[in-house]
């Protein structure tokens, strides 16, 4: 399912799980993990609750920089990230920003053949992870 940019896959696993799976994966294919951040952690270190929710930040300069080359402001977009969670009903999900979205926000015009493979990339991923 896609909206606004943001394209979200129902996980089989739990949301901890989904993303422990996609940092394995990147790791196999040499991506760089930047941080990982789990929310729920932190709403419960300042005295609030969250269902599980991580995030994972992750890239690759050679996929990225040329974006950025065509226009820095992508930057703000830069790393890549994907986010799992748990909603009300249990279900858990994992999502992220759409390349090909991303490069109409930003106005990259001319690296259609680099942001098809981002998104299939990443479309792999999330589909490994959450299965």
């Amino acid at each position: 399912m896609a909206s606004n940019g943001l394209i979200t896959r129902e996980s089989t696993r739990p949301a901890k799980a989904t993303i422990d799976r996609l940092a394995a994966a990147l790791a196999a294919k040499g991506v760089t993990i930047f941080a990982r951040i789990d929310h729920a952690q932190g709403a419960a270190e300042v005295g609030m609750s969250l269902p599980p929710t991580e995030v994972l930040i992750f890239g690759n300069p050679k996929a990225g920089t040329p974006l950025m080359q065509e226009n820095p402001a992508i930057g703000i977009d830069l790393p890549l990230k994907m986010v799992a969670w748990q909603d009300a009903t249990g279900k858990s999900w994992v999502a992220y920003n759409d390349p090909a979205w991303l490069a109409q926000r930003h106005g990259v015009k001319g690296l259609a053949a680099g942001v098809a493979a981002m998104a299939a990339l990443l479309e792999e991923l999330a589909r490994h992870a959450a299965t």
